[in-house]
């Protein structure tokens, strides 16, 4: 039998998945169940994310509401398509430049 291939998470996942049980006050087992993910790693994100909230509370800073980051992870993913939809408007750019030049009677 092949061995498995490893999942990987991004951060953003993550932290999203860690403030489902934070801030739902749902069990960690509960959210893993509904994520398709193991309850000792979802753990492991929580504990982690506790300690990230308690040290931005140390240092006098806010973490960011529900609301906030929900908002982040949208902007986050229209920068995302805007700057795919930049890098696709800039080859195309090139490329009718370089066919008006290719054109007989062009300059």
């Amino acid at each position: 039998m092949p061995p498995r291939k490893r999942r990987s998470y991004t951060a953003e996942y993550k932290v999203e998945a860690a403030h489902r049980v934070i801030d739902s006050g749902r069990t960690i087992t509960e959210v893993a169940r509904e994520l398709g993910i193991d309850a000792g790693m979802l753990s492991v994100w929580v504990k982690d994310e506790r300690r990230r909230i308690a040290a931005a509370e140390v240092q006098g800073e806010n973490p960011l509401e529900a609301a906030e980051r929900a908002e982040l992870l949208r902007l986050r993913r229209q920068v995302s398509e805007l700057e795919k939809d930049n890098a696709f408007l800039v080859k195309a750019s090139a490329y009718f430049a370089a066919m008006q030049k290719n054109r007989p009677g062009s300059l």
